[in-house]
């Protein structure tokens, strides 16, 4: 199933993250740090798409952070997926 998002809005896809090593060697698993506000584009809106200004600056595959308690969650296809509006997009990774 395809989900396209209507109006201003993306759909992402958190990004996970490798476990981390501290500088003494502790290994710290994802479930024992901070939740990461990177994401996966995944999917964007005909309006954004078809917008002059805003259609270039984000497209499907980019990596986005987004704020920290924008959109909603959902499952699809057994992938957690999260579609927030465009404005809770705060850059693009390169």
């Amino acid at each position: 199933m395809k989900l396209k998002p209507l109006g201003d809005r993306v759909v992402i896809k958190k990004v996970e993250e490798e476990e981390n090593k501290t500088k003494s060697g502790i290994v710290l698993p994802g479930s024992a740090k901070e939740e990461s506000n990177i994401a996966e584009i995944i999917a964007i809106s005909s309006d954004i798409e078809n917008d002059e200004k805003r259609k270039d600056q984000i497209s499907v595959g980019d990596k986005v952070i987004y704020s920290k308690y924008a959109g909603n969650e959902f499952e699809i296809d057994g992938e957690d997926v999260i579609v927030v509006k465009y404005a809770d997009l705060l850059g693009v990774l390169k």
